[in-house]
């Protein structure tokens, strides 16, 4: 999946208000820029690091800049953009190219399940049971290889873990998927110092039948695209 407009190179100055930083382009320009991020961006957000920005000329936007990528010291990249895992998993699940789900041919996100919540997709296949896939975009990293969800404490997400597990006992197939959007990580774990009660809902879903999938993701200034799976451990 290609970026909608080759991504540009800047310094972060500042995230403020969730939704908005204040960045400096390479040519000295500064600007306000779009967060598409509404969680903590723990170890992501320090002025001065070294970000990717998108430039926009749709009239319907007010500002003309998106901040999609870091670029850590290392080279590695990892995506700030939370809505990029839904748009890249829609495409992959409709090309059944997403390992372990190519039998369902019935692509539907955003489907109201549970108690006033939203499944991110519904798939169906013939002959298989309906799978309830939750998407959850991981972006921290405190050891070297190692990705954490969550970075912050996340009611909503303890939320979604129960009502999957209201789905794995009602006889469907439910999913916890994690994608990686970092591409120094090869696993993933669970941020058990970070939000507790996330771990227990994750420990009562696995209990009821929840399956927890994990994703890497290739990123860089030109695109992003869905890499192998990662190993996954709560401990």
């Amino acid at each position: 999946m290609l970026f909608q407009t080759p991504l540009r190179p800047a310094t972060l100055l500042r995230r403020y208000k969730r939704f908005l930083a204040d960045i400096r382009l390479d040519d000295g320009s500064e600007h306000v820029a779009h967060v598409a991020n509404p969680g903590s961006m723990l170890g992501l957000a320090e002025p001065g690091t070294r970000i990717w920005v998108e430039h926009n000329d749709d009239p319907r936007k007010k500002l003309r800049y998106a901040w999609k990528l870091v670029e850590h010291q290392t080279g590695a990249f990892t995506g700030v953009d939370t809505g990029l895992p839904n748009r890249m998993l829609r495409a992959a699940f409709i090309e059944r190219a997403v390992p372990g789900f190519e039998g369902y041919d019935d692509v539907r996100p955003e489907q109201r399940y549970g108690t006033g919540s939203r499944i991110d997709f519904l798939l169906r296949g013939a002959g298989r049971p309906d799978a309830y896939v939750e998407v959850k975009s991981v972006t921290l990293s405190r050891r070297a290889g190692i990705a954490e969800f969550p970075d912050s404490v996340t009611a909503r997400g303890a939320k979604h873990l129960d009502e999957l597990s209201e789905m794995a006992r009602s006889g469907h197939r439910a999913v916890m998927l994690y994608l990686v959007q970092r591409t120094d990580a090869a696993a993933v774990t669970l941020a058990a110092d970070l939000d507790p009660g996330y771990v227990r809902a994750f420990e009562r879903a696995r209990a009821a039948g929840v399956e927890a999938v994990a994703l890497g993701c290739d990123l860089s200034p030109a695109g992003a695209a869905l890499a192998e799976s990662l190993p996954f451990t709560s401990t």
